[in-house]
């Protein structure tokens, strides 16, 4: 039966591509000239394509004010990579990294009125992956009993994967009881009303396109007032932050038998196809994978030949071994850890990049910067003292805690909790033991983990690291400056930058090839950030043999370093309070540069003995207002030995 190919995308079902199209009819006759993607191609009466994707092209956006009845006077088409800009002053993507753990982009989604009548249709029209943004959530308008579970009415319940168990599709999903999961299967062909569950996440509208829109529905969301911080220009009217109903446009990705590449189709072409699958070998075809296809493949089917398709313009690898038409082996996927690590500016944008562990360049420390207390608490080493100056003035409003005067010293030992008369009442609050440094002695100092100062480093330490041997003695994140560059990579990008802070320990997804011509030497190609075509010409019966693997350090765009950070990152608690009494008058120094000069002439401080068996997560600070640092564990370790004041060194003096 012949359908027109809007009709086809409709009644698409994604999980069972590819599927093969015979051209039937329509405006494009036999030896006529259609332009796709600035690439000419030419559609025949007869002709056969084998599609392999259906993508979202772009959105369709209609301003909403009243949910209920929406009615847009003129809808306009809404950027794939709003908002792709930064703000004036700082980086909203930083904003939205800190401002709430739940908080992810622009839009709030809008809960789907429309009922779906079978799970088929939920697993045929939604994403469901194995991302946290690929769990939906449903809940059923009347109990549902299973064999060893009730579904209570408005329970609501988590979709998590679909399987075949037994020759029949099953959907993994979860319910929450008391703060207990409870798994269970529901067959695709469980029926009744089944309705979209409240979302209370914010997301971008790329994640939005990629796994928050069903296929053949339109989504409604409402636009969150952090839309106004981005520099774009703004389709909205002014103020506004009501609803809109996005539409999304399609586009068909196939292969046709006589050519290499992938051609892509608008469903509004007038043509009418009919599917054959059936019928048809789809093995003439020629087998185009991405790099994503690749990493989907099971080990056992490594290693393969393949042929360069598609490489995307920017990429890092050598031309000799990227380019169009080379043929290359790929001998295996797997996963392999990086540091990811950022410029440290005072001005942005910053560049950010993936360091492996193979590199072999040699770092020095370099002070940091603490805007709080909290900050200490989460910096402070099992190794040796935390040695850092007060950048700010901070007036305690307790007696039984310490003030603060610019250029202070203080030694970090450990947080604890103690007494203090507010209004009146003894209140227990969390503090930091500290050591404040004085002329030739030592005083003690008990500073609010809630205070709102700035402190910066002293380092002592003139030890060179390799990174391998950062990312073991030091709990990060940690600032670093290249003293060594890597001479056997002919343009070291890290030796130009000024420093480093190295946030995070990433562990990513890589295939690993080499020219087909030199096996043995070998290029990691990451699976995410790399999106490239090939066709696969044969499988590799031979050994390839041992291999050297040359690793890179990659320099990522803002975009994919802050998802990085966001889904590689642990649970988020919230931050400390800022204190409630009035802001004493501050003055503020820079004292980064100062510090790292007065180091220079300043006496080692001693190490001490094992204090605890404190590991400091990551802390991550937007420094844009936000008032306080995110710290990424529930429960941080307390130190369990108090230690009595190193050997006495002579202060720094910091005054000019």
């Amino acid at each position: 039966m012949a359908l027109s190919l809007e009709e086809f995308v409709q009644s698409l079902d994604i999980r069972t591509l590819p599927r093969v199209l015979e051209i039937q009819s329509g405006i494009y006759f036999e030896g006529s000239i259609y332009e796709m993607s600035g690439n000419e191609c030419c559609f025949s009466t007869g002709e056969v394509i084998k599609i392999t994707g259906l993508k979202i092209k772009k959105i369709i956006a209609e301003i909403c004010e009243n949910i209920e009845s929406c009615e847009s006077p003129q809808p306009f088409e809404l950027p794939m990579d709003f908002p792709g800009r930064k703000c004036g002053n700082y980086h909203c993507w930083e904003i939205l990294l800190h401002l709430d753990q739940r908080l992810k982009g622009l839009f709030k989604i809008v809960a789907d009125k429309t009922p779906y009548l079978t799970m088929e249709e939920i697993t045929r029209t939604t994403q469901i992956g194995p991302s946290r943004l690929g769990h939906p959530c449903f809940y059923h308008q009347k109990d549902v009993k299973l064999e060893n579970l009730t579904i209570k009415q408005g329970e609501q319940i988590t979709l998590n994967s679909i399987e075949d168990i037994n020759g029949e599709l099953m959907v993994n999903c979860v319910i929450v009881r008391n703060h207990q999961n409870h798994s269970f299967t529901l067959p695709v062909t469980q029926e009744g009303e089944f309705y979209e569950c409240e979302d209370e996440h914010i997301y971008t509208l790329k994640e939005i396109v990629e796994w928050k829109i069903p296929k053949n529905r339109t989504r409604t969301v409402k636009l969150t007032d952090f839309a106004d911080k981005w520099d774009w220009t703004n389709p909205f009217p002014r103020d506004f932050y009501g609803a809109l109903i996005l539409k999304p446009i399609y586009e068909i990705q196939g292969v046709m038998k006589f050519r290499k590449d992938i051609i892509r189709i608008l469903p509004s072409l007038d043509v009418e196809v009919k599917d054959i699958t059936d019928s048809y070998d789809a093995n003439w075809f020629p087998q185009l994978l991405s790099t994503e296809d690749l990493f989907e493949m099971t080990d056992k089917e490594f290693p393969i030949v393949a042929e360069v398709i598609e490489v995307p313009h920017g990429n890092q690898l050598p031309r000799n071994i990227l380019q169009p038409g080379k043929t290359i082996v790929i001998h295996q996927k797997y996963q392999a850890s990086r540091i990811l690590a950022s410029e440290i500016r005072s001005n942005f944008p910053k560049r950010h990049f993936l360091i492996p562990s193979s590199y072999k360049g040699k770092f020095k420390r370099r002070p940091r910067e603490f805007p709080t207390a909290y900050d200490l608490e989460l910096a402070k080493s099992e190794k040796e003292f935390l040695h850092v100056v007060a950048t700010k003035d901070f007036h305690s409003p307790h007696e039984e805690l310490s003030s603060v005067s610019v250029g202070d010293q203080y030694l970090v030992h450990r947080s604890e909790t103690t007494e203090v008369l507010c209004e009146g009442k003894k209140t227990e609050v969390n503090v930091l033991a500290c050591q404040k440094i004085l002329k030739k002695s030592y005083e003690a100092a008990q500073l609010p983990l809630y205070m709102e100062g700035g402190f910066v480093e002293v380092i002592h330490d003139k030890k060179q690291y390799h990174i391998s041997e950062l990312s073991k003695e030091f709990c990060l994140p940690f600032n670093v400056k290249v003293s060594v560059r890597d001479l056997s990579i002919e343009d070291d990008i890290l030796a130009a930058t000024p420093g480093l802070q190295l946030e995070e320990d990433i562990t990513d997804s890589y295939l690993l090839i080499s020219d087909f011509a030199n096996l043995e030497e070998c290029w990691e190609i990451p699976i995410g950030r790399l999106n490239m075509t090939f066709r696969l010409v044969s499988n590799l019966s031979r050994d390839t043999g041992s291999h050297t693997v040359r690793t890179l350090v990659e320099e990522i765009t803002e975009e994919q370093y802050y998802m990085m950070r966001r889904y590689e990152s642990s649970v988020l608690r919230p931050p400390p309070l800022p204190p409630k009494h009035p802001p004493v008058k501050e003055t503020k120094l820079t004292l980064l540069t100062l510090a790292e000069e007065s180091t220079a002439g300043s006496p080692t401080t001693p190490k001490s003995h094992r204090a605890g068996t404190a590991k400091n997560p990551p802390s991550h600070r937007a420094g844009l207002g936000l008032r306080a640092t995110v710290a990424y564990q529930d429960d941080l370790a307390r130190d369990k030995n108090k230690r009595g004041p190193p050997q006495l060194q002579a202060p720094i003096n910091l005054q000019k």
